[in-house]
């Protein structure tokens, strides 16, 4: 899930937009934070590595991870990604940084900290669901920080 702000500066710029996307067939989940421009960017070199290694999320989040880290113009683009299957999860960072965490709870951008802290608290706290974990820690998000709205995207796979 994904809220919808963005913002350039302190400036509120757009308060829908949409930061998350499905990839092939909605088999796959893709989301962004930061530079609007730099994630459409990495989505579309992510898209190019699921082509390279169909359905292989994991050697596509690496390899995308890899030119990231090497490529001079790809270096300097200001974004993060979250790309998801059924059977991982990963934070692929500007820096080339792949992490997939643990307990496959992925939080990026501004809010990312804080709806990160709200998901973990609520999966051991609560029998909601996947889904409505993933609203509630965005509007926790949303009610910190001043960078995160309200307008929540979320797609399932």
């Amino acid at each position: 899930g994904g809220d919808g702000q963005v913002t350039l500066g302190d400036t509120v710029m757009k308060a829908n937009a949409n930061k998350v996307r499905t990839l092939k067939g909605g088999k796959i989940l893709a989301g962004f934070a930061g530079a609007s421009a730099d994630a459409f960017t990495l989505f579309e070199k992510f898209e190019e590595k699921l082509e390279r290694y169909p359905g292989n999320v994991p050697r596509a989040a690496v390899e995308l991870a890899k030119d990231w880290r090497s490529d001079r113009v790809l270096r300097r683009l200001e974004a993060l990604l979250v790309v998801a299957d059924k059977e991982h999860g990963y934070v692929i960072s500007g820096s080339g940084e792949l992490i997939e965490p643990d307990d496959g709870v992925l939080a990026i951008g501004s809010g990312g900290n804080y709806a990160l802290a709200a998901a973990r608290a609520l999966l051991q706290q609560s029998e909601l669901s996947p889904k409505e974990i993933v609203q509630r820690s965005l509007e926790i998000a949303a009610e910190i920080c001043v960078y995160t709205n309200t307008h929540i995207t979320i797609l399932e796979l």
